[in-house]
């Protein structure tokens, strides 16, 4: 089985009123169960990029091969939410 590798989120920008009261600089981990304190549709927006880095995978737009940077759905009231794949 290939190894899979932790990916940590991060809040890097938050306007308007977020439902799930998120907040610039909070982190959470993202595995096989959705984090407290994230709405679904955040989750839903964020886990096949998050997958996609615990496989192993990258992003051809992005120049760390380690993060991407993704938006939650909300487009009135914008959560701007970066994946970081730790490696060991």
């Amino acid at each position: 089985m290939a190894e899979l590798f932790q990916v940590i989120a991060r809040v890097v920008s938050q306007k308007g009123t977020c439902a799930a009261g998120l907040k610039v600089g909070d982190e959470f981990p993202v595995g096989e169960k959705t984090p407290d304190n994230i709405c679904s549709f955040a989750h839903a927006a964020i886990f096949p990029f998050a997958v996609a880095l615990m496989a192993g995978g990258s992003f051809p737009w992005e120049k760390d091969p380690d993060r991407t940077t993704v938006a939650c759905p909300d487009p009135d009231n914008p959560v701007i939410i970066e994946l970081r794949r730790i490696r060991q």
